[in-house]
């Protein structure tokens, strides 16, 4: 039973986000529950569509997206294990990533007592360990990182249809007879 409008209001929040990689008493690790009401205005709605972007950022980055550099034999990630996994089951890197993008996603509406600059740092740490695990932006030629993650099996892999990145040229063009 809830005893209070804050208690109703927590009950809520964990509700909403109880079906989620990440849930609102997480958030909590990367920022206060008072700037977060305050910036929501204490509504779920809110809260929950900047967690949904932040997991559909760290997604973009670890699907392989057709590009002929995923084929080069580095992980392919089984982007669908590792976002349903819950409770300890759930990579620690990539559950703190998503927070960190997240709070960014959170503060863009309002500055309530935040550092903005620190939110903008992590941000930016975030999407820069993301791009060296994707080998891409700056990354591109660089080795990338592989954390431990679930990866694709094989029987996944071959029912991938999309062809490897074919190159050459024509056969050059000669005028003598």
């Amino acid at each position: 039973m809830v005893n209070s409008a804050t208690e109703w209001h927590s009950s809520l929040f964990t509700f909403h986000f109880s079906l989620m990689f990440l849930t609102y008493p997480e958030l909590k690790s990367v920022l206060y529950e008072y700037q977060l009401d305050e910036i929501t205005e204490s509504s779920p709605d809110i809260a929950d569509m900047a967690v949904a972007c932040a997991i559909e950022e760290v997604k973009s980055y670890l699907r392989p997206n057709g590009q002929s550099h995923w084929r080069d034999g580095r992980p392919r990630y089984d982007v669908a294990t590792i976002f349903n996994a819950t409770g300890t089951d759930r990579n620690a890197l990539i559950l703190g990533l998503t927070k960190s993008i997240a709070l960014y996603y959170v503060t863009q509406l309002a500055n309530v007592d935040i550092l903005q600059e620190r939110v903008q740092q992590r941000y930016d740490r975030a999407i820069d360990f993301l791009e060296k695990v994707a080998g891409v932006g700056k990354y591109a030629d660089a080795p990338s990182i592989a954390p431990d993650l679930p990866v694709l099996s094989a029987e996944q892999m071959a029912t991938d249809t999309q062809e490897a990145f074919r190159y050459g040229s024509r056969t050059k063009f000669n005028h003598d007879i």
